[in-house]
């Protein structure tokens, strides 16, 4: 797991349950690269007018030597009304991401 995992919510009330979630699927990362040393999450309601809300999620990771940054954007299907969906998606993008960024540096 990340030596620390930084959680912000944006246009929405924090939450136990989210940040327990957020947490986990942080520590999955682990599995993949134990050099991530810092995790930053944002959490934020993009609130739109007769059809509620639709989350948006980044996840930041530092690693010696790099970074890795995805900025899960909403999809178009509206799955992403779902804060948990939004959640398990931007970090199956980070999981791909630091796998990538593992195969590059480390051979």
């Amino acid at each position: 797991m990340p030596a620390e995992v930084q959680i912000s919510f944006r246009g929405m009330d924090a939450s136990p349950a989210v940040e327990a979630k957020v947490q986990q699927r942080a520590a999955e990362l682990a599995q993949f690269s134990d050099r991530v040393t810092t995790c930053r999450v944002v959490l934020e309601a993009a609130h739109r007018r007769h059809q509620g809300n639709i989350y948006h999620v980044t996840v930041d990771l530092a690693l010696p030597g790099g970074k890795v940054v995805v900025s899960h954007e909403p999809a178009r299907d509206h799955a992403h009304e779902d804060l948990y969906v939004a959640i398990r998606d931007a970090f199956d993008a980070a999981r791909r991401r630091l796998q990538d960024h593992v195969r590059q540096h480390e051979g």
